[in-house]
């Protein structure tokens, strides 16, 4: 019997691309021009992409016999949902595989934020020590956390604040039935922004969650409180985040993502003591890339042999 196609449009380490062409026809188009893909992969059934990879209605319309798209990221935002449905085609992800990673990136930045440690790098980068002390932040032993999202990373997240002495508190569409487990109290969401000193955000990015951190949401928070955003920079309207900066709404920002991503030279985020940024870093980890991109492969390989699918995205957004 002919072995599927399977078109990979990203790097793969070797244990994964192996394990895909252990089981099926592959071809490489990493290296080519996305204007040269469809003729390409114009057999493929299945692609393997990442989170900057747009798989859009242009894409799909050249890929006849596709019927898998596995992302190697836990965000699919760069996936046109309703194209997919409308084709039948189905989509994965890697969730679990950057949950630990993900969560010390997170739970970094949050220490940074609320110290203020972000400001007393540049002081000391920029020869104001000579001249006194940095401002100091504030204790991180007795802090609110505020999670926005609580599902894979959240609780670990919350274990790592709580060794720290921080009580935990989450926003999600509904409460969970592990508050006992995880030592966490659910809120909604303006009651959380109202309450916590540093508001993490971990949801994914929608049509719903899309600027929710507007005028109003940083007018909710307390004026000491810092935002971490470990989940996609879009969520935040950066101009908003600028006003509340400047006027003093909100404390601080610790920021892996932002929009637009990355921020250009000159950008008026960059250089401020008050908004320490990472280049979206929150999963490059060595171990974690390897663990994404093979369970990239496995969702391809449980295609292929007509096996569950290890980590299916709900098309229909449930």
């Amino acid at each position: 019997m002919e072995r599927p196609l399977i078109g990979i449009t990203v790097a793969l380490p070797p244990a994964a691309g192996d394990l895909i062409a252990a089981h099926a026809e592959v071809v490489d188009v990493s290296a080519q021009p996305r204007a040269a893909w469809g003729a390409a992969l114009a057999r493929a059934a299945a692609i393997v992409v990442n989170s900057v990879v747009p798989v859009d209605a242009a894409l799909l319309a050249a890929l006849p016999e596709l019927r898998l798209v596995a992302t190697v990221s836990v965000g699919y935002d760069n996936v046109d949902l309703a194209a997919l449905r409308a084709r039948g085609v189905a989509l994965t992800n890697t969730r679990g595989s950057l949950d630990d990673a993900v969560a010390d990136l997170t739970y970094a930045l949050t220490v940074l934020a609320i110290r203020r440690l972000g400001c007393a790098l540049n002081w000391v980068r920029d020869g104001r020590w000579e001249k006194g002390d940095a401002p100091f932040g504030r204790d991180v032993a007795g802090a609110t956390l505020g999670i926005l999202g609580f599902g894979g990373i959240g609780p670990k997240l919350a274990r790592r604040a709580q060794a720290s002495g921080m009580r935990v508190i989450y926003a999600n569409r509904r409460p969970r039935d592990d508050d006992a487990q995880t030592g966490a109290s659910f809120r909604p969401f303006r009651t959380l922004l109202a309450e916590a000193d540093c508001v993490v955000i971990l949801v994914p990015l929608s049509d719903q969650t899309r600027g929710l951190f507007d005028d109003a949401a940083f007018a909710a928070m307390k004026k000491d409180a810092v935002l971490v955003n470990a989940a996609r920079g879009a969520i935040v309207d950066t101009a908003a985040l600028l006003r509340a900066l400047d006027g003093g709404t909100i404390g601080g920002a610790a920021l892996d993502v932002t929009d637009p991503e990355p921020l250009p030279l000159g950008h008026p985020l960059l250089g401020r003591d008050d908004v320490i940024i990472t280049p979206h870093v929150g999963s490059a980890t060595v171990e974690t890339r390897a663990r994404m991109a093979l369970r990239a492969a496995e969702n391809v390989v449980a295609f292929v042999r007509g096996d569950p699918l290890p980590t299916p995205v709900k098309l229909d957004g449930a």
